[in-house]
């Protein structure tokens, strides 16, 4: 009983936080962590940290970490109700850019912050996560949940991820023996993955009621939010059969500004226009947004979501061994001798 000097009792559920909704989201989460364990787990979801014993396969273990987001296609995901793909995307912009390094990713851990906790779009979001790193064979090992009422509007949340591979150390692909005369092959990407959404969603204001149907044979929202592909597998399965000298993550800043991360000083990446095909999407998003080839790509992937450098030698067979594991490959260019020019010239 209170007396007219006792407050009255407020719980940490009456300020917003619902303890019972963050356990009940752990029980929808183990079972689908559980599909993504691999050899090397210790401890994963439930404990206070996850362990994780690099295999002894490893003989000089490098490991290499990437961490990343979604970006703004999280405002779609919100706006159209779309929230079981955006969890690949958050995987898949981190294990590809370890991936770029050579190594095998290993484990991951999430980050999802909300206002208010809502199990069923949170369960979607996080069985997203999953799928990507089962795809990937990548241990989902842990992560946080925040529920923090009055940091973020209602139906809204934020996603960040952080991911751990390894590399043998006399593996490591950092582009230094890339030459001029070297392939450049080009791996089709899913659409737009994760990168360029401020403009996607300007040009779908911009369009207002015209918008297209479908684009690539997918109704149009679903070819938007298509997420990111994984070239984990894939890659992984070239590399350990071919002498591939190095990898570009097309990310933000698209072919134009990746490709050069991975290029020796002097060197210069010739691309040739037309040898990859431009999709539908991504033909209705230039013309929409009313900007020339250059802006593209620099903006978007552009059709091209991994470019992996060869010797010219061995440019076809490996071309082969990536399209038997089911990849689009394209060889769209050269490595030249850098002048006065950019290092990335489309052309």
């Amino acid at each position: 009983m209170t007396t007219p000097n006792t407050p009255t009792p407020i719980s940490y559920k009456d300020a917003g936080v619902d303890i019972d909704a963050g356990d009940a989201l752990i029980e929808r989460i183990k079972p689908l962590a559980k599909k993504t364990m691999r050899e090397g787990v210790l401890a994963g979801i439930g404990g206070f940290g996850a362990m994780f014993e690099v295999s002894k396969k490893f003989k000089e273990p490098v490991l290499v970490s990437g961490t990343d987001g979604v970006g703004t296609k999280l405002r779609l995901a919100f706006e159209w109700q779309m929230h079981d793909t955006v969890g690949i995307d958050l995987v898949a912009m981190s294990v590809n850019d370890v991936l770029v390094q050579g190594a095998e990713p290993l484990f991951f851990l999430d980050y999802f912050a909300c206002g208010k906790l809502d199990v069923d779009v949170a369960a979607a979001v996080v069985g997203g996560i999953a799928k990507g790193c089962e795809l990937s064979n990548c241990a989902l090992i842990g992560g946080e949940t925040a529920e923090m009422p009055g940091m973020y509007p209602a139906g809204e949340y934020d996603l960040a991820g952080f991911c751990v591979g390894a590399v043998e150390k006399s593996k490591i692909l950092s582009g230094a023996g890339v030459t001029p005369g070297d392939v450049v092959l080009g791996l089709a990407s899913s659409g737009v993955h994760s990168n360029g959404f401020s403009l996607v969603r300007k040009c779908i204001d911009r369009a207002g009621s015209t918008l297209p149907d479908k684009l690539d044979g997918k109704p149009f929202r679903q070819a938007v939010m298509e997420p990111t592909r994984l070239y984990v597998k894939t890659v992984l399965a070239a590399l350990a059969i071919h002498p591939i000298k190095a990898l570009a993550h097309i990310t933000g800043g698209g072919l134009l500004e990746n490709i050069p991360r991975v290029l020796p000083e002097g060197t210069a990446a010739h691309l040739v226009k037309g040898s990859w095909p431009q999709t539908e999407l991504f033909a209705w998003l230039q013309k929409t947004a009313g900007i020339d080839d250059l802006e593209m790509n620099r903006t978007f992937n552009n059709g091209i979501g991994m470019v992996v450098v060869v010797d010219a030698a061995n440019a076809v067979a490996t071309a082969k061994t990536l399209r038997d594991a089911g990849e689009q490959v394209y060889q769209i260019g050269v490595i030249a001798t850098k002048g006065a020019g950019a290092s990335v010239v489309v052309s």
